[in-house]
């Protein structure tokens, strides 16, 4: 009893960031006057306070305004790529280097099943209504060999009936926490009991990952890369 209060605890402390992201995720329709980059790119037109080479509410960070650490984390992205998460927080090097070693543990060392890691980054960009974030990961989930049926019930809220029981249990417990915020006992009991203490603490920190890169997202208003087309239909 002692290990699910602590499991509902954790999530409601996600579910709380989760609200807070929400909350300023509305998109401004006022512009910034240095955006003078914005504009439209491949045809795609983006918002007056939009960065054309960014696709979000920041310029490009240059490499020779960065500490050595900094450097390195911007070295290590592909050449030239300033949309996403990744290049937002290289304006706070700390954050970056952080959340990067946190993210990698979660998805690459902590032992989760990769086609795991995938569900439960698609269920959190989806109770996140994260546009860029579903974006990147739906062809990841199905390379990892998640079923476009299985994608499909979370992209569309669908009952979760006949699906193998951790994916169920994954996608109602990111749907309680992260969209109604409030985790029942009975759903908490049962993800410990499939996962184990360990494994269910890693799952939900990692919905927590995902989710605070929502907010983030949010915020500077990320838009995905003119060459790719948004696949998750934003209510």
């Amino acid at each position: 009893m002692k290990s699910i209060r602590s499991v509902i605890g954790i999530l409601l402390v996600i579910a709380a960031s989760a609200a807070a992201g929400r909350a300023l995720s509305g998109r401004s329709a006022q512009s910034v006057s240095n955006a003078g980059t914005s504009a439209q790119v491949s045809g795609t037109a983006f918002p007056k306070d939009v960065y054309a080479d960014t696709g979000n509410r920041l310029p490009a960070i240059q490499r020779q305004d960065m500490d050595e650490t900094a450097k390195k984390l911007f070295d290590s992205r592909p050449a030239g790529d300033f949309f996403g998460p990744g290049a937002i927080r290289l304006y706070s090097t700390p954050v970056a280097e952080y959340m990067t070693n946190v993210n990698d543990y979660l998805r690459h060392k902590s032992g989760l099943d990769p086609r795991l890691v995938e569900l439960v980054i698609l269920v959190t960009a989806r109770e996140m209504d994260s546009e860029y974030e579903w974006t990147a990961h739906e062809q990841q989930g199905l390379k990892a060999g998640l079923q476009q049926e299985t994608i499909d019930i979370v992209k569309y809220r669908k009952p979760t009936s006949g699906l193998a029981e951790k994916d169920a249990a994954i996608i109602q417990l990111g749907r309680e926490s992260l969209g109604k915020r409030q985790v029942t006992s009975a759903t908490a009991a049962r993800a410990l009991n499939l996962f184990g203490k360990q494994e269910l603490v890693n799952i939900v920190s990692l919905m927590g990952d995902y989710a605070s890169t929502a907010i983030l997202l949010n915020v500077f208003d990320q838009h995905v890369r003119p060459a790719d087309k948004p696949l998750l239909a934003i209510p």
